[in-house]
């Protein structure tokens, strides 16, 4: 519904404060309808703007009761919930049956939360211990037992090392060290304590070397056997490879250990000449040799010392 239009007559409205007081319910805004008379010539016709003016201000005092009951009834819900909440507990606690139809102690405990006390993840606070160390396997006849033999030490047919290729010969193996070695070495291997001895040779364009690998109680005798020695080890010849550093020619002789194990070379020309210090062929084979005894050495101790991690 609108109110004016020029069907009816217009009259100003008048503020409060301007005649008269406000009464009970006026808020301050309009003074009552009542009040907007005509003089009494004009009393048939009604005042519309008043009548306006007073259904404007009731329809505010509606609306503004219908907020504040609104908020009071909100409130009032939320203060019968929570009291619902609150009695629901003490049944509950009093072995009261709620809505499953099941008593409190019957009921499933919540599961744990990851923030809640008791289900933090827990971390031994014992160290572990180090990784074991490959040498020691390699140093000590008591931990040093993976199976040993020339073909665990020198497998295949042949020797490849940065794509030099040399052909294996023969391969020996004894427990009289003494008998294959030459000079003060047969003396210093069975004073030290030697084993065995692991013999193998392999040949290149005329040049052969032979390696043994004496095997000792501990490091310290293998180093010891080392330093003692001014010779090397005889030469391994057979299956098809002939005799060499015989009869005086003269032959390269190198000694080192890793462990418990000291390894020699021979080195000499299948011709029966001597060994020069220029001669290439001749030392790099040797060298060759020597460094892959060595690797041999180490990884058996590495192989030993993965197995007892694993364990």
């Amino acid at each position: 519904m609108s109110y004016g239009g020029p069907q009816w007559p217009q009259e100003p409205r008048r503020q409060s404060g301007q005649s008269g007081q406000s009464g009970p319910g006026s808020f301050g805004a309009f003074e009552p309808f009542e009040q907007y008379r005509r003089p009494d010539h004009e009393s048939q016709t009604p005042d519309w703007a008043a009548l306006a003016d007073a259904s404007a201000a009731r329809t505010r005092r509606r609306r503004w009761l219908l907020t504040g009951g609104g908020v009071l009834a909100t409130a009032a819900i939320a203060t019968l919930v929570a009291t619902a909440v609150v009695s629901d507990d003490g049944d509950n606690g009093k072995g009261g049956v709620n809505a499953s139809g099941k008593s409190a102690s019957e009921l499933p405990s919540a599961p744990a939360l990851p923030g809640e006390k008791g289900a933090e993840p827990s971390f031994s606070s014992v160290a572990q211990p180090p990784p074991p160390n490959p040498k020691e396997f390699v140093s000590d006849a008591r931990k040093d037992t993976a199976p040993l033999s020339a073909d665990t030490l020198f497998p295949g047919k042949k020797l490849t090392m940065s794509g030099r290729v040399y052909a294996k010969g023969p391969t020996a193996r004894t427990a009289s060290c003494a008998s294959v070695a030459q000079g003060s070495l047969g003396a210093a291997l069975t004073g030290n304590g030697c084993d065995q001895v692991i013999r193998a040779t392999y040949t290149k364009d005329g040049v052969a070397v032979t390696v043994g690998v004496a095997v000792f109680p501990t490091e310290a005798k293998a180093q010891a056997a080392v330093r003692k020695s001014a010779r090397s080890i005889v030469p391994l010849s057979g299956s098809g490879v002939g005799a060499f550093c015989k009869g005086g020619p003269v032959c390269r002789f190198v000694g080192n250990s890793y462990g418990r194990y000291a390894y020699f070379t021979t080195t000499g020309n299948l011709n029966g000449k001597s060994i020069t210090k220029g001669d290439r062929k001749a030392f790099q084979l040797g060298d060759d040799l020597a460094e892959f005894t060595f690797r041999q050495i180490v990884a058996r101790g590495a192989q030993q010392a993965e197995a007892a991690a694993a364990q």
